[in-house]
């Protein structure tokens, strides 16, 4: 097996119905064990660091007693590396690139309540990026991004006062014209829950120029494509 690592056998096999239905749905596979500190859907998306480990199954659907632990169980920790690892410039994000994203995010969730907390946030695969320029008028050389955009898969965790966590799956897009000076810079940032990469790529390339003459202001803009219904202050 050696999915998590260390293995043990423990005196006494659990009689969860739910656990034991699970393995008999997985004969000679292992059946994770969900801290629910974490996760209150196990059924959901479960980060890594909510496995307490996985007890394993024989050919016939039991339980063996044998229980491997999970080295990474623990608080559910951000997770960029696959937006920042890829060979993409992202200098129009700035200095911290998943800081900027992590504060987009938590921005947009504040939109809709106030006190919204992201707990966690984990980019799932490496986010689809567009970048755009012009050849420099004194030096053909020399290519000026005039703008740029992302869309990044994501799950995370975010609490809020009155309604409690919430794990939320989608893609968060960001688009940035007018970025070589003395241009003034427009930002729009889109929250999409329960949508693909492949649907956020599509508009992506539609959105990058849908800032351009739309009459907004330097201001980012903040424009919720999918209400979070868990979140909605009037829910």
């Amino acid at each position: 097996m050696g999915r998590f690592g260390s293995r043990s056998r423990r005196n006494g096999i659990p009689d969860e119905p739910a656990l034991l239905a699970a393995a008999a749905e997985n004969p000679g596979g292992s059946v994770a064990e969900i801290d629910p500190t974490y996760v209150d859907d196990p059924n959901g998306y479960v980060p890594p660091e909510a496995i307490r480990g996985a007890w394993l199954v024989d050919s016939s659907g039991k339980l063996t007693g044998e229980y491997e632990e999970n080295p990474r169980h623990g608080v559910p920790q951000d997770d960029f590396s696959k937006l920042t690892d890829p060979d993409h410039w992202l200098g129009w994000l700035g200095d911290d690139p998943a800081t900027a994203v992590r504060k987009g995010i938590e921005a947009s969730l504040r939109a809709q309540v106030a006190d919204a907390v992201v707990e966690w946030v984990k980019i799932l695969e490496t986010p689809r990026f567009l970048t755009g320029g012009r050849r420099h008028s004194e030096d053909e050389q020399v290519m000026l991004v005039t703008r740029a955009a992302l869309a990044a898969p994501f799950a995370l965790s975010v609490r809020a006062t009155q309604h409690g966590r919430s794990i939320l799956l989608g893609v968060f897009s960001w688009a940035a014209v007018n970025l070589s000076p003395p241009e003034v810079r427009k930002d729009r940032r889109w929250f999409d829950l329960g949508v693909g990469l492949d649907w956020a790529g599509e508009r992506l390339q539609r959105r990058i120029y849908e800032i351009d003459g739309d009459g907004t202001s330097a201001e980012q803009v903040e424009r919720q494509r999918h209400c979070v219904p868990a979140l909605r202050a009037d829910a």
